[in-house]
């Protein structure tokens, strides 16, 4: 075997050993959490119809992030920048680059999640309009939504959104350095916002997404699914009127607009391109 199937074969046996502890962890807090504060009455994450798909989803959605991400960061070094040499692709990309690599390195973490979540914000209200909802409709195809259904995406998805969003920030000369900060955070809070749980943070819902913020975004289209596009900061929909939180009321019904959305991973996958 070359050495470039091996090191791509060493990466993705690396990337699935960091989730499965990962897993784990967020496992056994939301299990704790979603029997005490659940939204929605039901069973548990673990018996969902669909939980097989889910867990699909879970490891080949980190492997397949982190390959196309380095795969456009190469190609983007080459294009943009004129460099192809290995030794100079590292030593380009490893700290940052230009004036933003000079701020501290909490600083461009903000600054990467600031900015991230403003333009995925604008990405996600496109990804719900004309062609590019088939892709989506894929992340909103679940009708009993928990933890373990934040990754839920189509490839193409993903490409377009968070993966784009990641390379063009890191081109931009944000360090890969930040990631060990902002990794963890967008992990744990990406699983949070999509569990099973009734909390709102009072007048903190404005600051950051709340699993009941992002859970109405999960209901119809017509209830509240063209609403509250933000990841992360919720500032974004109030800013652009999209912010919804109805006083004294909880969301309850999800998926609908996607029944006829079949279940397998495999199935999703095609969906957008039998249409």
């Amino acid at each position: 075997m070359s050495s470039l199937p091996m090191q791509v074969a060493l990466m993705l046996g690396e990337t699935i050993q960091k989730m499965i502890p990962v897993t784990f962890v967020l496992a056994a807090v939301f299990t704790v959490l979603e029997h005490f504060w659940a939204c929605n009455p039901g069973a548990p994450w673990w018996r969902k119809r669909e939980i097989i798909t889910d867990i699909c989803y879970w490891f080949f959605v980190p492997v397949f992030a982190r390959t196309m991400r380095i795969g456009l960061l190469i190609v983007g070094a080459g294009v943009v920048f004129n460099i192809h040499d290995a030794d100079e692709l590292i030593a380009f990309y490893d700290n940052g680059h230009g004036p933003l690599s000079q701020l501290p390195l909490w600083v461009q973490a903000i600054l990467f999640l600031v900015l991230s979540d403003f333009m995925l914000y604008w990405l996600h209200r496109l990804f719900h309009g004309g062609g590019f909802w088939k892709y989506h409709a894929i992340h909103h195809s679940s009708e009993e939504i928990g933890w373990i259904s934040a990754a839920r995406f189509h490839p193409v998805n993903l490409m377009l959104g968070t993966i784009g969003v990641d390379v063009m920030l890191l081109m931009a000369g944000i360090s890969p350095n930040v990631m060990i900060w902002v990794g963890p955070f967008t992990t744990f809070h990406s699983a949070f916002v999509h569990a099973n749980l009734n909390w709102t943070f009072g007048p903190f819902k404005y600051v950051l997404a709340t699993p009941v913020f992002h859970r109405w975004h999960h209901t119809s289209l017509q209830e509240g699914g063209d609403t509250n596009f933000a990841g992360t900061f919720p500032i974004w929909d109030v800013l652009f009127g999209t912010f919804r939180m109805p006083e004294g009321r909880l969301p309850q019904d999800y998926g609908k607009d996607e029944a006829a959305m079949p279940r397998e991973i495999a199935g999703q996958l095609a969906y957008p391109f039998r249409r």
